[in-house]
């Protein structure tokens, strides 16, 4: 079965992870990063995208309770770009330290920026933009994202609820977001270890909704710019989409490293943003999948145990509420 992916968000449709490494084995296959699409008729879903070295593209699924055996090839090198619809290759190959967050390059992730709806170098986009809320634990931040691609931005960085303020064109919603960093103090980015930490014990969705219901009432307020008009909906918990258990998920191990001929394996217990927690034996890994970009896998013998390097960590700090940006 192929897939189609929409110009700008992941595939509609994908197939198990192991198919990718097992049906289409004749290629060879490099992991590009966990992707997210959000469809009304058969819900959210989580994959790991792999791009062929013909070109070709496929996404396998990673569902809560799956078994996952990846053995790592010879080498890691940049991913390239995802452009107009398409991936376009690094046009040097070039290599990527093991202990990158990244699989891109500095010259790729150039690229990537120089039109970017984030850096404010796209702003003839054309489509319809939502404003929004997405709630991580202590902290609330505002965000836009395309409104024709549902929630499939806030499952990408594991938002564990959400509520969509507005909806207009791109300035305009560049003005809104603005206003509330101004006005309320919302960031519009969150660490990535203030996400994980809000992961650890998450509040009840009654209570994250509570909370994005009387922030929207002091919007409202607020002087709304035109061009982006207010909507009726209700805060969405997205913890289902994830399998986040009411009790939250505390890793006991994080993947630092990826080697050649090492293996990340283990049952996913859960997948949120781009992490995977993986239970591996007693332990419960925490793969963060920017480690796992740029290299090529095979499919491991199962059952498998993580070979590549891990820390261990300790117990979670208590979470505190920040009212800077970060």
């Amino acid at each position: 079965m192929t897939w189609r992916r929409p110009a700008d968000g992941p595939p509609r449709r994908f197939h198990p992870w192991w198919e990718v490494l097992t049906n289409f084995s004749n290629a060879t296959w490099r992991l590009t990063g966990l992707v997210w699409t959000d469809d009304l008729a058969t819900g959210a879903d989580a994959a790991l995208e792999w791009n062929g070295i013909d070109g070709r593209r496929r996404a396998g699924s990673v569902t809560v309770g799956a078994a996952l055996a990846l053995g790592a090839g010879p080498e890691r090198s940049c991913v390239g770009v995802w452009r107009a619809g398409r991936r376009i290759a690094c046009p040097a190959s070039t290599s990527i330290d093991p202990a990158a967050t990244s699989g891109q390059c500095r010259d790729c992730a150039a690229m990537a920026r120089s039109r970017s709806i984030a850096t404010d170098t796209a702003l003839d986009d054309p489509r319809d933009f939502t404003v929004y809320l997405a709630h991580h634990g202590a902290t609330i931040k505002v965000g836009i994202t395309a409104a024709e691609r549902g929630r499939a931005r806030l499952l990408e960085q594991g938002a564990l609820s959400m509520l969509t303020l507005s909806t207009g064109t791109l300035l305009p919603a560049r003005r809104c977001e603005a206003l509330l960093t101004t006005a309320l103090g919302l960031p519009q980015r969150v660490t990535t270890s203030r996400k994980r930490q809000a992961r650890h014990l998450p509040d009840t969705p009654a209570a994250r909704s509570e909370e994005l219901r009387e922030l929207a009432s002091r919007v409202r307020a607020l002087d709304w710019p035109p061009g982006q008009h207010f909507t009726d909906e209700d805060p969405a918990d997205l913890t289902p989409c994830y399998g986040l258990p009411d009790d939250g998920v505390r890793p006991s191990h994080a993947l630092t490293r990826v080697s050649p001929g090492t293996m990340v394996a283990g049952t996913v217990r859960c997948r949120i943003g781009r992490d995977l927690y993986l239970t591996d034996g007693d332990r419960l890994i925490l793969v963060d999948t920017g480690l796992l970009q740029g290299w090529t896998f095979t499919r491991a013998p199962e059952p498998s145990a993580t070979t590549a390097d891990l820390e261990r960590l300790g117990a979670p700090p208590p979470e505190s509420h920040q009212d800077a940006l970060f």
